[in-house]
């Protein structure tokens, strides 16, 4: 069983999204009637693989108010980014290994994906769900992603990964250096070395190739983990993602 690791914190300043919808915190969101971070708790709380959900966030009395009451389901406060939270508290009383770690603004996760997801995590340090260009036009033709180049196809990431021991520390420290740019695909790319970046600006390497090599580096067995759901692609971060989860869910 899995601990799982629910993101449900917020960047510095207003979110433009929040204000737009008139409350505190992008989590609290209401999609198809129930805030987005109550949401993807429910979802977790009925995944077999999880025995428990610990909730991380800023904000504990406005999160904890709209969460499911479940035994299993706690709330801690975050210090500082997500990556530099999950060094400090991994492994941990709170956050035992192995762990499953989301975010709260992804109301269309569901529990066969997450299973899926887990499933297939068992090998590694650390795994990273992706998704690829096809499989999320196929169902939302045109839908606009921050997409990764490689060879075979374009890449976003899903937000959901698993950390499978200490190794996965070292992925974390780089993780926090890079926040930054994670919607700007050549960079975080070109954080890994020129070669690394060269090769995917030219194709020529895999998805599943360039995540192992850039584990590497960092002493760490990565691997990237392909799924099949378009849905496990939809982040909730402009208005346009608010309204698909909102057609989508109403459907």
């Amino acid at each position: 069983m899995r601990t799982a690791v629910l993101l449900a914190g917020r960047r510095p300043g207003p979110d433009p999204l929040a204000v737009a919808e008139g409350v505190g915190l992008k989590v609290l969101i209401p999609v198809a009637g129930e805030p987005m971070v109550a949401r993807v708790a429910r979802t977790l709380l009925a995944c077999p693989s999880i025995g428990a959900v610990r909730v991380l966030t800023q904000d504990i009395a406005d999160v904890a108010a709209v969460l499911p009451a479940d035994p299993r389901l706690s709330i801690h406060r975050s210090e500082g980014g997500i990556a530099q939270t999950l060094m400090t508290r991994a492994g941990g009383p709170d956050l035992p290994w192995p762990l499953f770690v989301t975010t709260a603004d992804h109301p269309l996760l569901g529990v066969e994906t997450v299973e899926d997801f887990i499933a297939r995590s068992a090998d590694a340090d650390m795994t990273i769900g992706m998704v690829e260009a096809r499989v999320v036009h196929r169902r939302f033709p045109g839908n606009r992603r921050t997409w990764l180049t490689f060879r075979g196809g374009r890449w976003t990431g899903a937000n959901l990964f698993a950390l499978n021991g200490p190794a996965a520390l070292g992925v974390l420290a780089m993780w926090s250096a890079v926040e930054q740019d994670r919607k700007k695909g050549w960079k975080l790319i070109a954080r890994f070395g020129p070669v690394l970046l060269l090769r995917a600006l030219t194709r020529t390497i895999t998805i599943e190739r360039a995540v192992a090599k850039a584990g590497r580096r960092l002493g760490a067995r990565v691997r990237a983990v392909p799924l099949a759901d378009p849905l496990a692609a939809v982040d909730v971060d402009k208005p346009s993602d608010l309204a698909l989860a909102r057609e989508v869910l109403a459907a």
